[in-house]
């Protein structure tokens, strides 16, 4: 019994053992779901429909556990947070059925679109779900769907509009609503409405007000009503907007607040020139304004207000490379080449040269020509096509063609070979003509077409050729060429160097018609564009004043020279504002004064093009009033300088300046009515000048280049760019510089005698200007006196004893109290003894008269040797000094009583009187004084 116990014990063992390996090898299939789901959910519901249904499939059905579907897992989408908001449950283990729910609930505004994974897992080999499969990753998409959860709500809750009476109007005002849902269903406006019964107005589906009735300002001037919006849920706008339409009388098209006239105060920066102005179509429909400012300034210098110096100063002050070469000179014996081309006045110190395209040619020497030789260099020059009143043809008929004007032309001998350019215009096309070797290349022609030169304007042409490379600047304005090309076969022209300004050579070009200024080439590198823009951009001009406050679809735009200014755009009330920005400026501080007129020009298209409206030209005129004048003060230097006659005649001379002071100021007229002054008051502000020339003029007779010179340090000059025009009447140094730099310079002007040159007074006169003599300071008159050692003046020996008496005061302190002679080492700036020893013998000159007969009969009665003595002495001096007889015994207030009522006489040319025979008790001072003075000069 227990044998067969145990044996059914084993039996089921094995059997269970058998089963439980059964089980282990049953789960051999992963579980399998489609491999894409697209699904939806309600705002306000969180089960997600899915297409198609959610199954998972499992090949080891109808096993238990291996062939069921234990679960989904979800996983993160693109985004990574999808995830989170949904879960994925199992309705059925056996069929694999599932469902995806959201965990909170969505919102459409804030996410419409979703996107996760989600994967199937089997229960695996037991109940412990061990060895469990999970199956592909499958990708679902689910859209949350609108609930028309919002209402509308307008932008703006109180709407207005102005229109003119008694016209009907396709627009008025428009109303804008909005809805917060997210979709197009709900979140659309389908239609507005006027809530407010019987008014003349009516609205449509976007919003748009127009009247149903001609208005009337005088029967009702404002109408106000109430709009609503519906979405196209029907919902209702949560709260409704007001529209006031303001209605104004009958108006007149055009421009109001125009003035006529525009002031302009130099040193003001940029004003507006409109700045109340505002355009009125009195509602007229206009989908386009274009104005046109127009700002004349030809009449003004050379087309513009430009600095006032010299081109060379300009340049100076703009950094420019020196080394120009100037092929139109103002004639001059070094310069003749021009001297038979007519020449015109002009508004600035530049020289004007007309051509009349034929017989007026310049032809410049060789030596100048092949100084600027080289395919590297700069030719800069003014322009004015046609003269001052012919109009040079725009356009020209074709078998009617003139011929090219050559502005310059130029054959330049190289090492062994000839190089040609020509610079020429025709109509309105400006051409370089470039043949870089006439014997083997072939000629290259640039050729720009521009409205600048056939104006009949100044304008200032820079071109920079830098072979191939070639530059043009027009008024400090960049232009590439419009056409390059090869010319082909052209005669060679003549094999010599030749530089001719107004025609050329062969028959090909004719001669130029116009008016020329300021040809210069410089050779070398090109000049940059920062300096070109320097040296030649206007001063003045149309400009705006903040592009930041531009509105919408409006566009400005500015020609080179800023005389010409457009304005466009869609709405008038940016286009009012954009006017009211247009301002004028002037960065001179000097500007020229005088007229510029001033033109607006408006142009309108409207939708109906045959009822627009048209505006006449307005016509006004801005003036530049005159500016402050500067007042240029010269001082620091007193009216006399005395100084040993020796230090005069050293090697460098005596400084006539050394303590020079140069301020300009401005006085300006100030309203001091607030501060309890009647009237105004002149105020003085100290500015920074830039002078542009001082002269140093000898008064009397001019310098005497054998015993007289005036000495300037050149070495300072030429480092400072200055230059210097030193003549026997007058010494002129040029260059527009700092007052700085002209108070180092002429503290370093000296003056030199030669050896025994000296005389009593020498004048000189000081000036300096500024703008081209525009403004000239106060003349400076410096007197000059020698201090004559008495020693050094009487060569007779019998005359040292006197000399020295008189020389040393502490012999005669009761005559002299109070009176010395200077120290020859000194700078005294008041009459030294020489000059009180000149006024008393000038004053005893009168006594010697009256008393001549009793002083001639007492010489007639000294001996023969005594007169021969006398007249011996008189032999050593030049006949045309004036010889005085001063007895040291005389007191020395009595001699100045008397000079001081003759002083007058002391003009006299020449005066000799002959002294006594006592040659120890008397003394000889030769004087000769020259009165004559000279006008100043400008430059």
């Amino acid at each position: 019994m227990n044998q067969k116990i145990n044996c059914y014990f084993w039996l089921f063992v094995k059997v269970t053992s058998f089963c439980l390996l059964c089980y282990r090898s049953a789960n051999k299939h992963k579980p399998w779901i489609e491999t894409e789901y697209q699904g939806i959910v309600m705002e306000n519901d969180n089960t997600v429909l899915l297409n198609p249904p959610l199954f998972a499939l499992d090949k080891d059905a109808p096993l238990h556990y291996a062939g069921e579907i234990c679960g989904f897992r979800v996983h993160n989408g693109p985004s990574g947070s999808s995830s989170v908001q949904f879960e994925a449950v199992v309705l059925d283990r056996s069929t694999g059925e599932g469902l995806v729910r959201s965990k909170e609930p969505l919102d459409c505004e804030s996410q419409r679109e979703h996107s996760f994974t989600i994967q199937a897992y089997d229960c695996g080999e037991g109940p412990d779900g061990a060895n469990s499969k999970k199956s592909h990753k499958a990708t679902v998409h689910v859209r949350v769907n609108d609930v028309n959860e919002f209402s509308p709500v307008f932008v703006e809750r109180r709407y207005e509009a102005s229109v003119p009476e008694g016209r009907l109007f396709d627009h008025i005002v428009r109303v804008e609503a909005l809805d917060a849902d997210c979709s197009p269903q709900y979140s659309q406006i389908c239609f507005y409405d006027i809530i407010t019964p019987n008014v003349p107005f009516v609205i449509d589906n976007d919003g748009n007000i127009k009247n149903t009735e001609p208005l009337d300002s005088k029967r009702q001037r404002v109408h106000t009503f109430w709009v609503t919006a519906f979405d196209c849920g029907k919902n209702r706008a949560q709260a409704d907007a007001q529209v006031v339409v303001t209605v104004k009388p009958s108006c007149k098209p055009g421009w109001i607040g125009w003035s006529k006239r525009v002031e302009y105060t130099p040193g003001s920066g940029s004003i507006p020139l409109f700045p109340s102005l505002h355009l009125e179509t009195c509602e007229e429909t206009v989908w386009n304004i274009q104005a046109t400012v127009e700002l004349q300034t030809g009449h003004i210098g050379k087309g513009c207000d430009r600095d006032s110096y010299s081109d060379r100063s300009v340049r100076r002050l703009c950094g420019a490379v020196r080394g120009e070469v100037d092929l139109l000179p103002p004639p001059s014996p070094a310069a003749n080449w021009t001297s038979a081309l007519p020449t015109l006045p002009s508004s600035d110190s530049s020289l004007v040269f007309s051509f009349n395209g034929s017989t007026h040619v310049a032809m410049v020497p060789d030596s100048i020509a092949a100084a600027v030789s080289g395919d590297h260099f700069t030719l800069q020059l003014w322009m004015r096509r046609g003269g001052i009143n012919t109009q040079p043809p725009t356009n020209q008929a074709r078998g009617n063609r003139r011929e090219e004007e050559t502005i310059v032309c130029s054959t330049v001998k190289n090492d062994d070979s000839f190089s040609h350019y020509s610079l020429s215009v025709h109509g309105c096309r400006l051409s370089l003509f470039y043949w870089p070797d006439v014997s083997a290349a072939r000629p290259v022609k640039f050729l720009w077409k521009l409205e600048q030169v056939c104006d009949s304007e100044w304008h200032h042409l820079s071109l920079s050729v830098q072979f191939p490379s070639v530059t043009l600047y027009v008024d400090g304005v960049t232009f590439d060429p419009a056409l390059i090309h090869d010319n082909g076969a052209i005669p060679n022209p003549a094999p010599r160097q030749r530089l001719v300004i107004g025609a050329c050579w062969g028959k090909y070009v004719g001669g130029y018609r116009g008016l020329l200024s300021g040809v210069t080439v410089r050779p070398g590198s090109v000049e940059p564009h920062s300096v070109v823009e320097c040296l030649y951009a206007c001063r003045e001009g149309l400009d705006f004043g903040d592009l930041e406050t531009l509105g919408s679809g409006m566009k400005v735009h500015v020609n080179p020279s800023q005389s010409v200014l457009v304005l466009e755009g869609d709405d008038i009330e940016s286009f009012n504002r954009a006017v009211q920005q247009v301002t004028y400026r002037n960065s001179l501080r000097f500007a020229t004064p005088g007229v510029r007129p001033l033109k607006l020009t408006t142009s309108l298209r409207c939708f109906n093009e045959e009822s627009c409206l048209t505006l006449r030209q307005l016509e006004g005129y801005l003036v530049v009033l005159q500016p402050d004048a500067p007042q240029i003060s010269l001082s620091g230097v007193g009216p006399h300088l005395a100084r040993p006659a020796p230090e005069f005649e050293g090697p460098r001379g005596v400084p006539l300046f050394p303590e020079l002071r140069i301020v300009c100021s401005l006085s300006h007229a100030v309203n001091t009515a607030a501060q309890g002054m009647e009237g105004g008051a002149l105020m003085s502000d100290a500015v920074a000048h830039t002078l542009d020339g001082c002269e140093v003029q000898p008064l009397g007779e001019e310098l005497n280049p054998e015993r007289e010179e005036l000495l300037v340090d050149m070495d300072a000059l030429r480092e400072r760019g200055l230059e210097i025009i030193n003549t026997t009447a007058y010494i002129a140094i040029t260059g527009a510089e700092s007052i700085s730099v002209y108070e180092d310079v002429l503290r370093s002007v000296r003056y030199r005698l030669a050896k025994g040159s000296a005389r009593f007074e020498r004048r000189f006169r000081l000036s300096c200007s500024e703008m081209n003599g525009r403004y000239t300071s106060n003349e400076l008159t410096l007197e000059v006196n020698f201090l004559h050692s008495l020693d050094s003046l009487y060569h007779p020996s019998h005359l040292l004893a006197s000399q020295q008496q008189f020389l040393h005061p502490s012999h005669h302190s009761g005559e002299l109290s109070g009176h010395t002679l200077p120290n020859p080492h000194r700078n005294s700036v008041v009459p030294g003894a020489a000059t009180v020893i000149i006024m008393v013998c000038v004053g005893f000159l009168v006594v010697m008269v009256i008393l001549g007969v009793f002083r001639i009969r007492s010489i007639h009665r000294r001996g023969e040797g005594t007169g021969g003595g006398s007249k011996e002495d008189s032999s050593q001096w030049d006949d045309s000094a004036l010889t005085i007889i001063v007895n040291p015994m005389e007191s020395y207030e009595s001699r100045m009583g008397i000079s001081a009522d003759t002083e007058g006489e002391g003009e006299e040319d020449e005066e000799v009187v002959e002294s006594p025979d006592d040659a120890n008790d008397d003394q000889r001072i030769i004087i000769k004084k020259e009165g004559r003075d000279g006008n100043p000069r400008r430059y």
